[in-house]
């Protein structure tokens, strides 16, 4: 009886063989023009366990498999890609990926390779098919897990050194010792080629790094890091050389033939040193397929549709270039070989021309190796959940430090507006005439504190494409980001906060008392925490930045419009009174006006040598006392905490592409 580390080993020695059939994949365009401006946009993510037919047809009598075999195959030749608003974008995909091998997905733009990708990575769900691997059908979400897939986009924190970005990966998804962590890194970086930049930030258009196929090769590093056994990419030499590209697909047959991974990845006119490291070719045209196969079958198939290969043009290329006269071809050949489809022994021949699909049927030879279903599938995540805030803090500490924008840009802005501020309203007098002016000091500062925290936005919606990255490949859990964002920046904005203050209020001459001081500090550290929350919860909804800093503005400027500065509570209309109890201004307003004037023992006007007005009237008036400090406070609290789990819920929402409440759950 073998054990369980010889089970695993045996399966990691078969590898993964992936296996689609049957895949129709439509898009419904005329719901875009209904909606075209969408803020709420949810990136495609797994829903189903399994991919099963959204309309199953009736299965078919015996004698009628052949005669609809050969209406499909027509079908798929004649069937425009748009109808009634409704693109076909894959007809009826069979395709098989073996491992130990790479297959490629070729064809020309709008072919339908990325889409066909994603169905395969788990990404989209189509109408129709299924995916098998080891014959068997595999649950997405932990086939995410242990498969790996690399976006055309280089999606990375371009602050990150390229073995801090390894590292923090490794210690994310791998349940290892940490001694064994550094080796796992190291020796991943010499596999990609990338250990003479391992202290090279990444970098990206803006930032300064290493080149693009350095930068590619951290990607596909990240998606390896936990040895999976099927690897699935999308262009990975797109926008490189051809010498960037071909080190590239070299480096990944190289992966193939050692680690007896599965690499099915899809690539735009690849050149001759390329196509001959692929073990076999998927040509797409159209949306269905013209071609399974090596390479050499490709161009034997080729010879016989009577298509010569010219000199000095590969036989990919020079497929591609003739996908029409492939179509037309293959379309005649259909409708004269119909009325002998019902015979088994029929050889569908005219002039010594196949279509290729035809051939490839035909040519097909089918493993005699029985290949293991069992997978080995990781249940769980790799660390605790108070093990990945740990790690994803670390992490997201060292962006904010390396991010000149947000850290020392903003420390400067902070410490420079409190000197300025304090000079413009130094020393202040107790009398009405002060009180007016310390009102309207206090209003700028809500406004300013409140509106100038937007330049984190761009910030975080990039932080939220990696977190819809690694999350779905079971890196952590959203909770776990969550939480971190939200302990990550409250040290950092006591710092601001404390710069702001000390030179702002002793400048003014605001309250003498420390404690008043103090309350003053904390309320300034939850204004700017406050405004950090609703950048995050903006951030987690908005597509883009143009309408996050259009939303947030909007919503800033009202706030403060209702918080009583303008127009008291007893003057708002009731139909509008809502909004000054949810306004983010009106409880830091009323905390400044309390801890300057409460129990104060300020006198603001005199008569006759006799205190008139004090500042216990002024609250008085205005229908705040002394009861209201700490209840301001726990209301700030409140809004922080509720911004924080929207946010959360928006993102869970959008990562597990979940109902609403089941995200809540």
């Amino acid at each position: 009886m073998k054990t369980d580390r010889e089970t695993a080993s045996s399966m990691k020695k078969q590898g993964c063989e992936i296996e689609a059939i049957g895949i129709n994949y439509k898009i419904h365009n005329k719901n875009k023009n209904h909606c075209s401006f969408k803020i709420l946009t949810k990136e495609p993510h797994p829903l189903h366990n399994h991919i099963q037919a959204v309309d199953p047809e009736p299965e078919p009598e015996p004698e009628d498999v052949h005669h609809q075999q050969a209406s499909k195959l027509d079908q798929k030749v004649q069937e425009p890609s748009f109808s009634h608003g409704v693109r076909h974008v894959l007809k009826d995909v069979d395709c098989r990926a073996k491992p130990w091998e790479i297959l490629a997905i070729v064809g020309p733009s709008g072919a339908g390779k990325s889409s066909l990708l994603e169905i395969l990575a788990g990404k989209l769900t189509p109408q129709s098919g299924s995916i098998f691997v080891n014959e068997k059908p595999v649950d997405k979400a932990q086939f995410n897990k242990t498969s790996g897939y690399v976006t055309q986009k280089d999606t990375l924190f371009p602050l990150l050194t390229v073995e801090e970005t390894l590292m923090f990966s490794a210690k994310l998804r791998l349940r290892v010792p940490p001694h064994q962590l550094s080796s796992k890194v190291k020796s991943l970086m010499e596999e990609l080629g990338l250990s003479h930049v391992a202290g090279t930030r990444v970098g990206d258009e803006r930032v300064r790094g290493i080149s693009g196929g350095e930068r590619r090769r951290v990607s596909i590093g990240l998606d390896v890091i936990h040895d999976p056994k099927v690897l699935i990419l999308d262009e990975p030499t797109s926008g490189l050389d051809s010498t960037s590209a071909l080190q590239i697909i070299d480096m990944l047959k190289t992966m193939a033939e050692t680690r007896g991974r599965t690499i099915i990845l899809s690539i735009h006119q690849p050149g001759f040193r390329i196509v001959k490291l692929f073990n076999s070719i998927l040509l797409l045209a159209d949306g269905s397929v013209l071609h399974h196969g090596t390479v050499d079958q490709l161009g034997l198939n080729l010879r016989l549709m009577g298509l010569e290969l010219p000199l000095h043009v590969n036989v990919v290329e020079f497929a591609i270039d003739s996908i029409e006269t492939i179509q037309q071809s293959q379309q005649a050949l259909h409708q004269e070989t119909l009325p002998q489809l019902p015979s088994s022994t029929t050889q569908h021949k005219k002039g010594d021309k196949f279509t290729l699909q035809q051939l490839f049927h035909q040519s097909k030879v089918i493993d005699e190796e029985i290949i293991s279903s069992g997978i080995d599938f990781p249940q769980d995540f790799a660390n605790s959940r108070l093990r990945e805030t740990v790690i994803l803090t670390h992490r997201f500490s060292k962006n904010i430090f390396r991010t000149k924008e947000l850290f020392a840009c903003r420390t400067i802005q902070m410490l420079i507006s409190g000197l300025v501020l304090g000079s413009i309203f130094y020393d202040l007098k107790d009398d009405l005439t002060g009180t007016e002016e310390k009102v309207g000091l206090f209003a700028f500062i809500l406004t300013f504190l409140l509106s100038c925290t937007t330049e984190a936005l761009p910030i975080f919606l990039q932080e939220r494409e990696i977190l819809m990255k690694e999350t779905a490949c079971g890196s952590y859990r959203v909770s776990s980001y969550a939480i971190a964002n939200g302990l990550v920046y409250l040290p950092f904005l006591l710092i601001l906060a404390i710069l702001f203050t000390i030179p702002l209020y002793w400048l003014v001459g605001l309250n003498h008392n420390f404690m008043a001081f103090l309350h003053f500090l904390l309320l300034i550290w939850l204004i700017l925490y406050t405004a950090n929350s609703v950048v995050v919860c903006f951030s987690a909804l908005v597509p883009n930045f143009i309408v996050g800093n259009s939303i947030i503005s909007g919503v800033m400027g009202s706030f403060f419009l209702f918080s009583g500065y303008f127009i008291s509570k007893h003057g708002i209309p009731k139909y509008w009174i809502f909004m000054h109890y949810i306004s983010l201004f009106k409880y830091p307003f009323e905390g400044f006006l309390i801890n300057e004037f409460s129990k104060s023992g300020k006198c603001l006007e005199y008569l006759f040598g006799k205190c008139m007005v004090t500042g216990e009237d002024v609250l008085r008036e205005e229908g705040y006392g002394e009861e209201s400090r700490w209840r301001n406070v726990m209301v700030m609290v409140s809004f922080i905490l509720v911004y924080r789990f929207i946010s959360y819920v928006i993102l869970r929402f959008r990562c597990t592409q979940k109902g609403l409440k089941d995200a809540l759950l």
